[in-house]
């Protein structure tokens, strides 16, 4: 018996019920609009600060500098003479973020809670960490920055201002940049339960290409992405390691329910195109 119980708490691929799932999703929701009102209250705090947002951009572009990493813009300004490429960044950039994390989220809480729960904590610690740099270090975009750019997503596209108003997002939050690093997240969880290579080698490329076009969109500077990949790998390694130590913890199971988890599904084999 005490084996079958290590087997169900090890495993990450579960089957979900359908009863529990309801429970849960009303729980999951709630917890979505905490971050969001977490979300607005740091806006809240860096509403006046462009000025020092954009001293501190001038601060990542001198480090930028240091390290070599400042031909970023330069990629940018490159494209845009070719309409087709701006096009296709500024697509990635407004179609390739919450209309896809958001019903890959409920796809993985549905059929793969185990990697949507360790998934979901990764998220949580890394948009903590991620508001508490916000609000202490406040950075403008390169579009913000009074730099010679493109603001490609306005000037050429609408959908990404009705999906995300600047009235209800944050405008000086470029560093780290979430906006890639959850893509990174959802692109783990991904590429761990898809069976068909084709669909892994695409959520592979899902975060790379959201990558590029942070950058070529003029929405963020390459230290931006870098700092976005590595507090998102920070907050997935500490969700494992609360996942490892604590997951036998009453409290935890209130975090990860252990009614989610029963019999684990035999994976299916790879299939191959």
């Amino acid at each position: 018996m005490r084996e079958e119980t290590e087997r169900e708490l090890t495993t990450h691929w579960y089957r979900l019920r359908w009863p529990s799932a309801s429970r849960r999703a009303w729980l999951e929701l709630a917890i979505v609009v905490a971050a969001w009102l977490a979300y607005f209250g740091v806006r809240a705090v860096t509403e006046g600060a462009h000025d020092t947002a954009v001293a501190n951009a001038q601060r990542v572009v001198d480090l930028q500098a240091q390290w070599g990493l400042n031909r970023d813009m330069d990629a940018h300004r490159a494209i845009l003479d070719h309409h087709w490429l701006v096009t296709l960044m500024n697509w990635v950039y407004t179609w390739g973020h919450w209309p896809v994390i958001v019903p890959a989220g409920v796809w993985l809480f549905l059929r793969f809670p185990g990697v949507y729960y360790r998934t979901r904590n990764a998220f949580l610690i890394s948009g903590a960490i991620g508001l508490f740099i916000f609000a202490t270090f406040p950075v403008a975009p390169p579009r913000l920055a009074e730099m010679d750019v493109v603001d490609t997503v306005t000037q050429y596209s609408d959908s990404y201002r009705l999906l995300q108003p600047p009235e209800v997002t944050n405008q000086y939050a470029a560093m780290p940049s979430l906006h890639f690093g959850w893509n990174l997240l959802i692109g783990i969880a991904l590429v761990q339960v898809l069976r068909r290579w084709p669909l892994r080698v695409l959520a592979a490329a899902f975060p790379i290409l959201m990558g590029a076009s942070i950058i070529l969109t003029a929405n963020h500077f390459v230290l931006d992405g870098i700092a976005g990949g590595a507090l998102a790998l920070l907050g997935l390694g500490i969700a494992t390691l609360l996942e490892r130590r604590f997951r036998h913890t009453k409290v935890y199971r209130y975090i990860v329910p252990r009614d989610v988890a029963v019999e684990p599904a035999a994976l299916p084999p790879v299939r191959r195109a």
